[in-house]
């Protein structure tokens, strides 16, 4: 096994020269990296030599309870009393009140370290998010101190039996009971729905209020916990999935659990996108940190493997030979280009001009970045060959954890239809992504680019089934995204590795077919 380096270097290039946020007035470099040091030797040394074993070992459900691998509660412990779980939370509440930006660069390294434990733990930003945007003050008193110090962890509750990403079908049901609320039904795809590592468990559910006909707009967002529900609350399985072993998938069922409204009634889903709009670019730097690890492994194997010879007669080793170095180049290049694109998209989100730009970034992030992971943790198992399909180095856990990130938090293929449906009625999204690409850059193959892109988007937004063109029309803007963000890098970075790779990046590839015309 390789070792886990987190990309300390590559992270803070990406979000502070490549995306600007060394621009906004509230960005503190030098807190930022320490931040970011700080964490990373805590990853390093504690969360990534769990990540193995965690793995073969898995989660276990027994008496109804959930028992996670050895050495997991320990490791949790630590992170909660270093303050880590209360690195968003307000300061009044027992937090380090740091912003998203900060986050997301811990939550990519955290996601490289130890995939599996960042599911369980990771939820919680977004939980203290929502209840500071639509929880009552004493909710937020009770509960986000909790939060931060792990005393509790967070999930979130909206996949039902038969209903999967189709919201309006959800039938768990919430009844008033006084001025409390009573909720009954089950759930499915809960991560961290049980574990043995926190005291307590924040559940946020949606649940119906209104009656079934009602759709979405008859759903609200509720609150219970581990603590307050007891018995009315059960995890009934735990998956047995393809990857994150060590992570809890729970089917849980709710048998009149006391519950608390947030928010207004009826409007659960306008506050649980709080919750999925900050899970979405999670898991779109999930990806870019799937595909780093990928290329680290790869790298460090390619660079000692001993294959054949050079044309000299001198011993090669597998990066000597040019198919293994255009599958590395490709695995670099997806790892910082997905990162770049995240960045760009939170520090628009942080700079608040346009939500709307905000909306449209972040489908895209969500599909180019998590298929980046599992590309390059492809090529990984490619370039280590028959290593690769082993579990030696462990590039077969990157993939298998790398896969689900395409289909969880909105499978790719709704984000796209998304993208051609809603993405273009309002036109404001598009055009604030067309004018982000030219300040970006004015490099001429990436200008022709978006000529294409715009007859594209004009084709999509008049057609009258535009989904029978969503998944084209995503590759379409996506492709133009990570050039862009390459061509930024190439301008920006005074690294020849990376002036190299943006000019690969930005170069078309031959036309063989004319070459032999």
């Amino acid at each position: 096994m390789i070792p886990f380096a987190a990309p300390v270097d590559d992270i803070l290039f990406s979000m502070e020269d490549v995306a600007g946020a060394a621009k906004l007035p509230e960005w503190d470099s030098d807190l930022a990296r320490d931040i970011l040091t700080a964490f990373t030797a805590f990853a390093e040394g504690v969360i990534a030599p769990l990540n193995e074993p965690g793995d073969t070992e898995g989660c276990r459900l027994a008496d109804g309870k959930v028992l996670m691998p050895e050495g997991f509660g320990d490791g949790f412990s630590q992170l909660a009393e270093m303050g880590w779980q209360g690195l968003t939370a307000p300061e009044t509440h027992g937090g380090m009140q740091q912003g998203p930006l900060v986050a997301a660069m811990v939550s990519e390294v955290f996601s490289g370290a130890n995939h599996s434990m960042q599911m369980v733990c990771n939820l919680v930003p977004g939980a203290i998010s929502t209840l500071l945007k639509s929880g009552t003050g004493a909710q937020q008193a009770k509960w986000i101190p909790k939060l931060a110090s792990g005393e509790a962890l967070s999930t979130m509750g909206l996949t039902e039996p038969g209903a999967g990403s189709d919201l309006s079908r959800v039938r768990t049901k919430a009844v008033r009971a006084g001025d409390a609320w009573r909720l009954n039904g089950e759930k499915i795809f809960i991560s961290g729905g049980d574990q043995d590592m926190s005291q307590d468990i924040l559940h946020l559910v949606l649940a119906r209020s209104g009656v079934p006909e009602d759709g979405v707009k008859g759903l609200s967002l509720f609150l219970t916990s581990k603590l307050a529900a007891g018995d009315t609350v059960k995890v009934t399985r735990i998956e047995e999935k393809l990857g994150l072993h060590a992570s809890p998938t729970c089917q849980m069922a709710f048998d009149d659990a006391p519950a608390e409204l947030v928010g207004a009634e009826s409007e659960g889903l306008k506050a649980m996108f709080t919750l999925m709009n900050h899970a979405r670019l999670d898991v779109a730097l999930q990806g870019a940190a799937h595909a780093a690890r990928a290329h680290a492994i790869a790298a460090a194997y390619a660079a000692d493997r001993k294959q054949g010879r050079k044309a000299d007669g001198s011993p090669a080793v597998l990066s000597d030979h040019a198919d293994v170095r255009r599958m590395l180049g490709e695995q670099r290049s997806l790892a910082i280009g997905a990162r770049a694109m995240a960045h760009v998209a939170l520090v628009e989100m942080s700079k608040g001009e346009s939500p709307a730009l905000a909306d449209f970034l972040t489908p895209l992030c969500k599909v180019f970045c998590t298929e980046a992971g599992i590309r390059a943790a492809d090529l990984g198992i490619q370039i280590l060959g028959g290593y690769g399909y082993m579990t030696e180095y462990g590039i077969s856990q990157v993939w298998r954890d790398a896969r689900i990130t395409s289909i969880y938090e909105g499978a790719n293929g709704i984000q796209e239809a998304a993208l051609a449906t809603r993405g273009l009625r309002d036109p404001s999204g598009a055009d604030a992504f067309d004018a982000l690409i030219g300040r970006l850059t004015s490099h001429l193959a990436v200008m022709a680019q978006r000529d294409t892109w715009r007859a594209a988007r004009a084709a999509v937004a008049a057609s009258d089934n535009p989904l029978e063109l969503a998944h084209d029309f995503s590759r379409a803007t996506t492709g133009l995204f990570y050039r862009a963000v390459w061509a930024r890098i190439g301008d920006v970075s005074g690294d020849p590795e990376l002036k190299n790779l943006s000019k690969a990046v930005l170069t078309p590839p031959p036309d063989w077919l004319a070459r032999s015309a």
